[in-house]
């Protein structure tokens, strides 16, 4: 079984000593969202997530979803643990109160994120997608439509879906075939088939929400001729309640290699009724909405999955026996954790995770601040600098879980390889990640040929690092530190210069080099990040000396033996693509 306990000691520490973000703290409704009700919340959360989703992940595994007669049926002790979690109000965290949610900010639901992704995943993806439903409900849709659909899917009687893929496209949404006819009436007739839909059925909610992207008659050709649609599993009766079964049927659901025990399903929509959500043909707009901001979920689902594999192999190392290590001098067996590869694998783990943690509550800051500010123009800042860092987040974060999940199996050796101690679930069920809501490598083009060069939103967020850096080189303890970030944006600076669209490199040449340009960014990222942590450590080390000095041992690893890997992605880069584009597939 793995091993699981919540971080929130660790995650206390980023709210009480992170959240310096000054436009954060200006905002009114927060100020009431103190240290010890967040702290109050997350041990909640981690009593549910450890005692009983945790469980649910093998079970889930083991027992997957089922399609039978038409009607898809979840895991045993989905719908017992479902029917709680709703009953206590998670659903509704970060939802507004005036569809019955707590209001809760992101830099505390992005931690409740994690503990969920670490427990089971498969289980957080029915709440999930309801949450992405629920806020591009909340961004697009009419009065009239949130007054319907959000009440019912904050309580969580209600979930819902996000219908772009199909057999012909994916990331190329431009081939959508989906139709919608319109009626007499201001409804529309959906007909067409979906296909990868994660919760496109199951048995743990009243109704589904589906969220569908499909073309009314003459629309324009591509992406631009694209239409937003909310289709539900039952049609709502004017009261409220159930109506007949709407033309939503499920076809099929697929054999996965991971997350079994979270339904991905193939959809047909057969004149299905439905709504438009925002203007006609800008329905790609609109799931942006829901797309962008799963997609720094779907990072968080990376750390959340590596912490459970760090802490599974943390707690094998104290326990297997092999070997003696060169410190040995009674000639008895070691225990694993005693060996110095060991070592280096478990410390490759948590200096990744918690920098990857800190990074995740810097960027729940500016999300909450795009979402809640006074000010349009704070607002639209931050929201600039979510964007820009979206593709990070989650292409980085997915990685690197991959990464980690990998090397938590090494740590067990042989039996890591069997079913038996579920370290290799955590593999299969993080490999979803760097696919789904873009591939990464679609993320990493993404951010070379469409974010970096902004170059004022670049500008402002290299200013929180230059901030960073001035503030850090007060600190004696951390002058090496500053020394090394220094030299790296100095190399960053020519990176970009280099794979910028707009300068002289070929272009094979920069779409060759995407990868290394993100991830080269991604460590980059974690070493400002890392850097302010140790500030923030040296400035309460008095307070806590066990915990602050862990925490500066962990980013002193970082800074030696992760960061330079960064310099390697550069240098990877700058050699071009001859060879690459020269090769013969035969």
């Amino acid at each position: 079984m793995t091993v699981y306990s919540a971080p929130v000691k660790d995650m206390m520490f980023l709210f009480e000593h992170l959240k310096d973000n000054k436009n954060y703290n200006e905002i009114e409704k927060y100020k009431e969202v103190t240290s010890d009700l967040v702290k109050d919340i997350l041990e909640e959360a981690a009593k549910i997530n450890e005692e009983m989703l945790l469980p649910l992940a093998k079970a889930g595994d083991e027992n997957p979803c089922v399609y039978e007669n038409g009607v898809v049926r979840t895991p045993p002790g989905y719908k017992e643990a479902y029917s709680k979690f709703i009953e206590d109000g998670w659903v509704s965290l970060t939802c507004d109160p005036k569809y019955g949610g707590q209001g809760m900010p992101k830099t505390v639901s992005a931690f409740f994120d994690e503990m969920l992704s670490s427990s089971s995943l498969s289980f957080k993806l029915y709440s999930e997608l309801s949450i992405g439903a629920y806020n591009c409900i909340l961004s697009h849709a009419t009065e009239e439509i949130k007054n319907t659909y959000l009440p019912k899917i904050v309580e969580g009687k209600w979930s819902g879906t996000m219908c772009l893929t199909e057999p012909q496209c994916g990331t190329d949404l431009g081939l959508i075939k989906t139709k919608a006819i319109k009626n007499e009436n201001g409804t529309y007739n959906i007909s067409g088939q979906k296909i990868f839909i994660t919760s496109g059925d199951h048995d743990l909610t009243e109704n589904i929400i589906h969220l569908v992207l499909a073309r009314t008659q003459d629309a324009p050709k591509g992406t631009k001729g694209i239409s937003l649609f909310l289709v539900p599993k039952y049609e709502i009766n004017d009261d409220g309640s159930i109506g007949p079964r709407n033309g939503v049927n499920t076809v099929s659901i697929e054999s996965k290699m991971g997350i079994k025990g979270s339904p991905a399903c193939v959809l047909s929509f057969d004149d299905a009724k439905g709504y438009m959500i925002g203007p006609e043909n800008k329905g790609l707009n609109s799931m942006f909405t829901m797309m962008n901001l799963e997609r720094i979920v779907v990072g968080i689902q990376g750390l959340g999955l590596s912490e459970t594999a760090y802490q599974t192999a943390l707690s094998y190392s104290k326990e297997r026996k092999q070997g003696k290590s060169n410190n040995n001098s009674n000639g008895e067996t070691d225990l694993i954790i005693k060996h110095a590869d060991i070592r280096r694998s478990l410390l490759n783990m948590k200096s990744i995770i918690e920098g990857e943690r800190s990074l995740s509550f810097w960027m729940a800051q500016q999300v909450d601040v795009s979402l809640s500010h006074s000010s349009e123009e704070v607002k639209k800042d931050a929201s600039d600098i979510v964007g820009l860092m979206t593709p990070v987040i989650k292409s980085f974060f997915t990685d690197m879980g991959m990464e980690i999940t990998n090397e938590a199996i090494q740590v067990f050796g042989g039996y890591g390889y069997t079913k038996d101690q579920g370290i290799e679930q955590l593999f299969r069920d993080n490999r979803i990640t760097p696919i789904y809501e873009g591939t990464n490598s679609v993320q990493a083009i993404d951010f070379v040929f469409r974010k970096i060069s902004q170059k004022k939103v670049f500008d402002n967020f290299m200013k929180y690092v230059e901030t960073e850096i001035q503030d850090c080189s007060k600190v004696d303890k951390l002058n090496e530190h500053v020394k090394k970030i220094s030299e790296l944006k100095n190399i960053l600076s020519d990176f970009t210069d280099w794979i910028s669209p707009n300068g002289n490199t070929p272009k094979d040449d920069i779409s060759a080099s995407c990868n290394d340009y993100l991830r080269f960014f991604g460590y980059f990222c974690l070493s400002f990040i890392w850097l302010k942590t140790m500030r923030k450590s040296y400035e309460n080390l008095e307070n806590n000396k066990e915990f602050y000095e862990d925490k500066l041992n962990t980013g002193n690893y970082y800074f030696d033996k992760i960061l330079p890997r960064a310099e390697s992605h550069y240098k990877s880069a700058i050699s071009g693509s001859k060879y690459t584009m020269s090769a013969k597939f035969n």
